[in-house]
C-alpha cells in the first residue's frame, strides 16, 4: 500500500503538470511569440523535470533545431532530413545506436496528418543514478507538451501563411483592376468598322494586350501584343509597354515606332523577357492597312469579296514585319506590309494562347480551326465571331485548363 508521502508526491506532480498546462494554454490564447513559448517549453523541461539534454526540431520553411541544451557544439551531429525522417514512432535508444544518438535516450515524433512537424529528443544528464529516469517518468506528459507547443507553433505559421495569402491574393486583385485599366473602355462599332475584344488571363493577371487608339477622323491605330511568361511580371511589362506606345503612336510613323519599343523593352526586360506585337494603321477613307508584325502570330485578314471560287484563296495571313521586341539590341530588319481591304472583310488578331490550346489528347486547336470558324462567322458580327472561338475553345480543352494567356481582337471592315 503507498504510504502518505508518496501519495502526495503524486498528487503534487500531476498538480504540477495541470498547473504547466494550464500556462501553457493561456499563453497560446494570449498569442505568445514563437520564442516565448520555445522559453516556457524549455524551462519546464529543463528546470522543473530535470531533462538534461534536449533538441528540439522543428519544421517551419526548413527543418531547424529550434531548442538545444545539455549538448555541446563539437558533439552535436544531428541533421533532421538525415537522420530523423524515417522515425514515425516514439523510439527509445540504446548503446547500440547509431553515434548521432548517443547522448539521446528516446526521440519522440510529432506528426499531423501523416505530416511530421517536429521531433523531441531527450537524454538525462546523469546516467548512473539509480532512480527512474525523468525521461521514462515523465515521457507521456512530455509528448503532450511537445504536441501542444508544436500545433500552436504550426497553428502560427498557417496563420501567416493565409494572411500573406491574403495580402497576395488583395495584390492580385488591385492588379487585375488596374490592368484592366489598360484596355480601351469602348471599342468602335459604325458604318466604316466594327471591332470586338475579349481577354482571359491564365491567372488573375497576364501578358497579353490589346489596344485601339483613334488618330483623327480617318486614321485608328489597333494592336495586339503578348509578353514572354505569365503573372505580375509580364503585366508589369507590359503596362509599361503600353504606356511608352501611347506615348508615341501620334508622334512616328509605324516603321519608327517599333524600334523604339523594341529598345525600351529591352531596357526594361534586359534582355531576360520579350514581346511580339501586331499593329496596324487604317486609314477608313482609302480603306489601307498598314502593319508590321514583330514576332506575333500572323492574323487572319478573311476578305470580303464575294468570289468563292476559291474559298481558301480569301484567306491572307499578315506576317511582314520583323523580330519580337527585346530580343536583340537593334532591330535586325524591319519591313512594313500593306494591303488593300475589302468591303465586309474580317481581321481575326489572336495571341499564341488560342492556337496552342491543347484537348486532352494532346493536339492544339490550330489555325485551321479559327479559318473554318470565320467562315460559318463571315455574315455575322466580330462579337459572335469571339464568342463561337470562346466556345470552340471550351469544348476542345473538354475540361482541360488554359495553359497560357488568351486574346482575340477582331474587326469587320464595312
Amino acid at each position: 500500500m503507498p504510504s502518505s508521502s508518496m501519495v502526495a508526491s503524486s498528487v503534487k506532480i500531476k498538480d504540477f503538470k495541470l498547473d504547466v498546462l494550464l500556462k501553457i494554454t493561456n499563453a497560446i490564447n494570449e498569442n505568445f511569440s514563437r520564442e516565448e513559448l520555445f522559453e516556457i517549453f524549455e524551462d519546464v523541461l529543463k528546470n522543473k523535470l530535470e531533462i538534461g539534454k534536449l533538441a528540439l526540431f522543428i519544421r517551419e520553411n526548413d527543418w531547424n533545431c529550434a531548442i538545444r541544451y545539455g549538448i555541446s557544439d563539437e558533439e552535436f551531429q544531428l541533421d533532421a532530413e538525415r537522420d530523423l525522417l524515417g522515425i514515425t514512432e516514439i523510439t527509445y535508444l540504446n548503446i547500440t545506436a547509431e553515434k548521432q544518438f548517443e547522448h539521446f535516450d528516446v526521440i519522440i515524433p510529432v506528426f499531423h496528418k501523416q505530416k511530421p512537424l517536429a521531433y523531441l529528443l531527450i537524454g538525462d544528464i546523469d546516467e548512473e543514478r539509480i532512480e527512474i529516469s525523468p525521461t521514462i517518468k515523465h515521457r507521456p506528459f512530455i509528448q503532450t507538451l511537445t504536441n501542444i507547443i508544436v500545433v500552436a507553433i504550426e497553428n502560427k505559421i498557417l496563420a501567416k501563411e493565409r494572411i500573406q495569402q491574403e495580402g497576395i491574393k488583395k495584390e492580385l486583385q488591385l492588379a487585375s483592376e488596374m490592368q484592366s485599366m489598360l484596355f480601351p473602355k469602348e471599342l468602335p462599332s459604325n458604318d466604316k468598322i466594327h471591332v470586338a475584344a475579349f481577354y482571359q488571363p491564365h491567372q488573375q493577371v497576364g501578358g497579353d494586350y490589346y489596344d485601339y487608339i483613334r488618330l483623327n477622323d480617318h486614321e485608328v491605330v489597333f494592336c495586339l501584343a503578348d509578353v514572354s511568361g505569365k503573372g505580375i511580371p509580364a503585366a508589369f511589362l507590359m503596362s509599361n509597354f503600353q504606356a511608352y506606345l501611347r506615348t508615341l503612336i501620334r508622334k512616328i510613323p509605324l516603321f519608327y515606332l517599333v524600334q523604339r519599343l523594341n529598345s525600351k523593352v529591352m531596357q526594361s526586360a534586359k534582355g531576360e523577357k520579350f514581346i511580339t506585337l501586331f499593329i496596324a494603321k487604317y486609314n477608313v477613307n482609302t480603306r489601307v492597312l498598314n502593319y508590321i508584325n514583330a514576332g506575333h502570330n500572323p492574323p487572319l485578314l478573311y476578305s470580303g469579296t464575294k468570289d468563292k471560287s476559291k474559298e481558301q484563296d480569301r484567306f491572307n495571313l499578315l506576317k511582314t514585319g520583323c523580330t519580337g521586341l527585346g530580343m536583340f539590341e537593334e532591330l535586325p530588319k524591319v519591313d512594313e506590309g500593306i494591303i488593300n481591304v475589302d468591303e465586309n472583310s474580317t481581321l481575326l488578331c489572336y495571341t499564341d494562347g488560342v492556337v496552342e490550346l491543347e484537348n486532352p489528347a494532346g493536339q492544339e486547336f490550330g489555325l485551321e480551326a479559327l479559318k473554318i470558324i470565320m467562315q460559318e462567322c463571315a455574315s455575322e458580327s466580330v462579337d459572335s465571331l469571339n464568342d463561337t472561338i470562346r466556345d470552340r475553345l471550351i469544348e476542345h480543352k473538354a475540361g482541360g485548363p488554359y495553359i497560357d494567356d488568351i486574346a482575340l481582337f477582331s474587326c469587320k471592315f464595312f
